[in-house]
């Protein structure tokens, strides 16, 4: 063998590496102007608009700004007490409305989470054919538009049951997709429990609701509570489900919808403010429940 034979092959130069040690990587300056321009996209209209909260322009604005208040948000009176500047405690239709949300919100969870929790207990235990026909069965309210949701809950309830749109159709409208979304959570923690703690209860004589109660449920609380949030806000927020049907009443949510028709207020502005403060609330508290699940 001769000693040109024992001489290896150069190794070619990384893009990456060449690029380091003399050229600009075009390829990481277009990634960090792409994730720049999409988090501008998405996050300055709503500094925008939590900065025109604080405007003491009666239009919302923040090229006209008049002066920092928070007037928007607590009402002005003047010294014989009339009103002189209408914030949230004066929009006692924002007040009913935002009650009302509440409650519908607090249904959903009541009724969402239970139906999406047994939806994950028989797909888990379902063979792949039956299974796979049932899960999608099941998914299938997510994609169905809130529209149609809506209309046919409203429709539903009240030729067959003679229940006319409210609040309680609107709970069972949005349950319909948001248990849904829990079913997908429910399995996703599901499939990290090990079958051989709950037949290991089962062989010392447990029931089956013994076993579900001592050792399926615990596993899941850290589940639950994240759902819980997830329901809440999906609820709380929704639009599209809720118009169609609420019929006559209203909640927060669809309020603010036809207060846009004749143009924005800031005290509009004021309410957007709070409820990004709850998104970001709820956002915090979802992170700290998955931290605890590991």
């Amino acid at each position: 063998m001769t000693a040109a034979a024992d001489v290896p092959a150069p190794v070619p130069a990384r893009a990456g590496a060449a690029a380091g040690s003399g050229g600009v990587d075009w390829a990481q300056v277009a990634l960090n102007a792409y994730i720049v321009v999409f988090m501008l996209y998405l996050f300055l209209p709503l500094a925008l608009m939590a900065l025109a909260a604080f405007n003491a322009n009666d239009t919302p604005s923040v090229t006209d700004w008049r002066g920092f208040t928070l007037d928007w948000f607590t009402g002005r009176t003047d010294e014989a007490g009339e009103v002189v500047v209408r914030g949230l405690p004066q929009e006692t239709r924002f007040l009913e409305g935002l009650m009302r949300s509440v409650g519908i919100a607090l249904g959903v969870i009541a009724l969402a989470i239970p139906l999406g929790l047994a939806a994950a207990l028989v797909l888990s235990r379902l063979g792949a054919a039956s299974g796979s026909f049932l899960y999608t069965l099941l998914v299938s309210p997510i994609l169905t538009p809130g529209i149609v949701l809506g209309v046919s809950t409203m429709t539903l309830w009240r030729d067959a049951f003679g229940v006319e749109a409210g609040p309680l159709t609107v709970v069972v409208a949005h349950s319909s997709f948001i248990a849904s979304y829990c079913m997908l959570m429910f399995m996703a923690r599901l499939q990290r429990l090990d079958p051989a703690l709950e037949e290991a209860a089962l062989d010392l004589g447990a029931s089956n609701l013994f076993a579900f109660r001592r050792v399926t449920l615990p596993f899941l609380w850290p589940t639950i509570a994240t759902a819980s949030v997830v329901a809440f806000l999906q609820s709380f927020e929704n639009y599209n489900t809720t118009f169609f049907a609420i019929g006559s009443s209203f909640t927060l949510v669809t309020e603010i919808g036809s207060r846009m028709r004749f143009g924005l207020s800031p005290t509009i502005n004021a309410i957007g403010v709070l409820f990004i403060v709850l998104t970001v609330a709820a956002a915090a508290v979802w992170v700290l429940l998955r931290r605890r699940q590991g």
